[in-house]
């Protein structure tokens, strides 16, 4: 009879854990303390910018599986592309007012130049545009083997790869 008795408890305490979720729910998270907090939802952002950056999201989507004409989506793009410019733009323009950017100073440094041809007319080149030869002292590097180049090499000296002109 006492293993009746210790059965039937057994069973009872177990219906009893198993039913607690059901029979009593979890308290809600309150503010201050924090608990059950995971973080903010990034689709919760409701600011312009944020709205316009998923817009353009959706449309490339919407696009690239066929839910969306090449027409209606030039529209919308462009569309979107102007409310994310004007909302990024306010809120630089809100910061900018504050702190204003002075421009990076001029370098010392003379600006690379050919020996046959002279400095070419971009500002960025790495290569002369008329012969195709390195500019600067700098030694480049070969793209296939990752050999030092001489500063007028056209072919690499390791394993004969084409230097790009």
């Amino acid at each position: 009879m006492l293993e009746l008795i210790v059965g039937v408890l057994l069973a009872a305490g177990a219906t009893y854990y198993v039913l607690l979720p059901i029979l009593r729910p979890p308290p809600e998270p309150s503010a201050d303390t924090g608990v059950g907090d995971e973080g903010d939802d990034p689709d919760d952002d409701m600011s312009p910018r944020a709205v316009a950056f998923r817009a353009l999201k959706e449309i490339e989507f919407d696009r690239a599986t066929g839910k969306l004409s090449d027409t209606d989506y030039e529209s919308l793009k462009a569309k979107y592309t102007e409310e994310a410019l004007v909302a990024m733009r306010g809120e630089q323009g809100a910061g900018s007012r504050e702190q204003k950017l002075k421009p990076a100073p001029r370098t010392p440094l003379p600006a690379p130049a050919c020996s046959e041809h002279g400095t070419p007319s971009e500002v960025d080149a790495v290569f002369c545009p008329q012969c195709g030869k390195r500019l600067g002292r700098a030694a480049g590097y070969c793209a296939r083997c990752g050999t030092g180049l001489e500063t007028d090499a056209r072919y690499c000296n390791s394993c004969g790869a084409r230097v790009a002109a």
